[in-house]
């Protein structure tokens, strides 16, 4: 059925189920000379209806609604390589509850254990000041953490690997972008040992005696750490394992991977 003058006039979107409304500029095409006016007069009825935030999605080539969008309230709430997401709350009954948007960073690091109890550590080939660390990097949007642990040694030292558990992760702010960092430490089992050192990112990869990296004037604290850590699980023979558990609520389904404690058996 073809929309009324009336739907003409105004943006239609996509109402959930917190009453927000979601308008995509992909979806609702409008030429810039008229947004404005579509804008107030759609505000105007939402508001009326009941609708608590709206939300506009806009794409690059409609980067021309962004200053009317902010001109009428919206505000910058995140944006990708595709679109930029602009809200305005316009419940004036109560006060506006959404989050924000992703404001942490995930990262891993892998401590690869070989089976003479050495350790795969690198030096960055961009540092402030020289110092082994575990390698590693950010794990990639929709990525498990044992996956990107796996990958992350792999490009950066030729080394194959398999998840064993989770040794530990340090939480800290004010870190890239500005954002929070969450650097998990994933103990990884080698399948291989001839180190193939990516050149772009490090200056130098070694297998180094975990015992002697525990110690090391150029590891700092944090690495230092988790290096006794990792003994100190191996001796009690504790770790954090992996569990697949599938998250049902009606028709809300989820593939979860948890990490919990476990313990070796004796």
């Amino acid at each position: 059925m073809e929309p009324s003058a009336n739907d003409a006039a105004v943006f239609q979107g996509t109402l959930d189920r917190y009453k927000g409304l979601t308008v995509r500029s992909q979806d609702e095409k409008c030429p810039t000379d008229q947004f404005s006016d579509k804008l107030v007069k759609s505000l105007d009825k939402w508001v009326g209806e009941g609708v608590r935030a709206v939300w506009f999605y806009v794409t690059h080539d409609q980067a021309e609604w962004v200053p009317v969008l902010v001109k009428q309230g919206f505000t910058f709430h995140h944006a990708n390589s595709d679109r930029v997401a602009l809200l305005k709350w316009v419940d004036s009954s109560e006060v506006c509850n959404i989050p924000s948007f992703a404001h942490t960073l995930v990262g891993v690091g892998g401590m690869v254990v070989n089976d003479k109890d050495e350790v795969l550590v690198v030096q960055e080939r961009f540092y402030a000041a020289p110092h082994w660390k575990l390698p590693g990097g950010y794990v990639d949007p929709g990525e498990d953490i044992s996956v990107a642990a796996v990958r992350e040694i792999m490009e950066e030292t030729g080394v194959e690997t398999e998840f064993r558990s989770i040794v530990a992760f340090r939480h800290g702010h004010n870190f890239n972008f500005g954002c929070s960092d969450i650097y998990i430490i994933v103990a990884l089992k080698p399948l291989s040992s001839m180190i193939k050192k990516c050149d772009k990112e490090l200056s130098a990869c070694q297998w180094m005696p975990l015992e002697e990296y525990a110690t090391h004037p150029l590891v700092h604290a944090t690495n230092r750490h988790f290096a006794e850590k990792y003994l100190e699980c191996s001796r009690n023979g504790s770790f954090i394992g992996l569990t697949e558990i599938e998250l049902r609520i009606k028709d809300f389904v989820r593939q979860q991977k948890v990490y919990s404690l476990q313990f070796e058996q004796k």
